[in-house]
């Protein structure tokens, strides 16, 4: 089968971790199975290792490991296997099986025409999945506005928490300026995620349509609930709109693209959105009253909450739930609820760390490697590093994850920490305010996590070895 040629794509949210871990275990997979494959990542710096016409014209099969558009419409008259990127991981042995057995479907027909924005009844895949998808390529998207503008934010705050204010002793230049602009970034966030859910959706077209109904949703307070709301509409406007104008001839399609689609499009939507916002504000602002309530009145379910959320499928849908929450409410300048989920989302990789250092010899030479780099990515933010510990016993590993986050969200709301970045781990330490505490924290619950981990590994260990307890 070495001739037979696969050729895929894999995408996550935030571009990091899981986009290039479903490209190397593909890349294994299709090894083993002695086939050829060629990887195209969509991660945060953009697209790589890009598949050209002539690997996509010679492709036996097509593998889209992928939470985020990943523009499928180019692989015409192939047979597409279309799973999320974390199947990409896990099952990367099973998707090279199904696609040397001429599994997946043809979505793009020779015969079809990519131009017109594609409907999700065009894709076999669940609406569920269809939904999270084109949400989760607005949050790809959104993600490095927010990390810049925030993190610039925070270091501004170096100066003293009234640094930007002229009124104020602690006022400084300098601080100021960082956060006009890091106040800039983040004011963009809800129409970039608005944008690019429309442009999930209905391609091109949608871009404009949904951007200028983030920016409704931003001015007019629905924050980023009225960003998802706008991404959405806007997207199936231009579908529908692309349906009403089916009738026109072909010779009009170049001003379709450049006239009919953003004049009506920014209309609809606009006109639909003026409804929208005050409800969708009204919502927007109860449940960040909510969130911020229950840090005061009861952070121990709080961050029970959070930190269970943050662990259960680190980077996924859930995960990225409680992120995008604490995003949306540090641009409201809450810095509270931030802290808990950083600390949520650092600990699982740091509980495989001291899992492998504190029982070395009942892993092996993979895991305790992978575990030493895993202190390094948890430290910088990145919870993804332990997802391969997870997957091999997700149902006895996922709840010690969950354990050890939660503790230390837990402390963290208990000791009022406030984390003004919104990634970066312990890179943005000199802004956090209560280092030690949050700190401490954090090693307090990967620590408990790590042990409990590595009495599980222990046990298992002597199971294997026939080692009487």
């Amino acid at each position: 089968m070495s001739n037979y040629q696969i050729i895929a794509a894999t995408g996550c949210p935030t571009g990091i971790a899981h986009t290039f871990m479903a490209q190397e275990a593909l890349e294994q997979a299709a090894k083993r199975a002695n086939v050829t494959i060629k990887v195209e990542t969509h991660g945060q710096v953009g697209v790589e290792n890009e598949l050209s016409a002539e690997d996509i014209a010679g492709a036996d099969a097509v593998i889209i490991a992928a939470d985020k558009d990943v523009h499928p419409e180019r692989f015409i008259g192939k047979k597409i296997i279309d799973v999320s990127v974390s199947k990409g991981i896990k099952e990367a042995d099973q998707l090279i099986a199904e696609a040397l057995a001429g599994k997946g479907s043809i979505k793009y027909p020779n015969s079809g025409q990519v131009s017109q924005p594609q409907v999700m009844a065009d894709e076999k895949s669940s609406i569920g999945r269809k939904i999270y998808k084109d949400l989760m390529n607005g949050v790809s998207h959104m993600l490095p506005f927010v990390v810049g503008g925030g993190v610039l934010v925070a270091i501004s705050f170096l100066w003293g928490i009234y640094s930007a204010d002229p009124e104020s002793v602690q006022y400084n230049q300098i601080a100021a300026m960082l956060k006009d602009i890091g106040g800039l970034s983040m004011g963009a966030m809800v129409p970039i995620l608005s944008a690019f859910i429309a442009e999930s959706i209905a391609k091109r077209p949608g871009l404009v349509v949904g951007f200028v109904g983030g920016m409704i949703a931003a001015n007019s307070g629905a924050g980023f609930l009225g960003g998802i709301a706008s991404g959405f509409l806007g997207g199936y406007v231009i579908i529908l709109l692309g349906i009403a104008f089916k009738a026109l001839p072909k010779s009009l399609d170049g001003l379709k693209a450049i006239f009919l689609y953003p004049v009506f499009g920014v209309l609809i939507t606009g006109v639909i959105m003026y409804f929208l916002v005050i409800p969708m504000t009204a919502v927007n602002e109860g449940m960040m009253s909510f969130l911020a309530g229950f840090q005061d009145s009861n952070p121990i379910i709080l961050g029970l909450l959070v930190g269970c959320m943050c662990a259960f499928d680190m980077g996924g849908p859930v995960n990225k739930a409680a992120y995008v929450t604490g995003t949306a409410l540090l641009a409201q300048g809450n810095h509270y609820f931030m802290a808990g989920v950083s600390a949520a989302c650092i600990a699982p990789p740091l509980i495989t760390g001291i899992a492998v250092l504190l029982f070395r010899k009942y892993f092996d030479a993979t895991d305790r490697n992978a575990g030493i780099v895993n202190i390094i990515l948890g430290s910088t933010h990145i919870t993804e590093g332990a997802i391969p510990f997870a997957a091999k016993d997700p149902l006895r590993v996922l709840p010690i994850m969950m354990i050890g986050s939660s503790i230390a969200a837990i402390l963290t709301y208990l000791m009022k920490v406030q984390v003004p970045a919104p990634h970066g781990g312990f890179l943005v330490l000199p802004v956090v305010t209560g280092k030690i505490a949050w700190v401490g924290a954090i090693l307090l619950g990967s620590l408990v996590g790590g042990v409990l981990l590595g009495l599980l590994q222990k046990r298992k260990y002597e199971k294997a070895n026939g080692i009487a307890e």
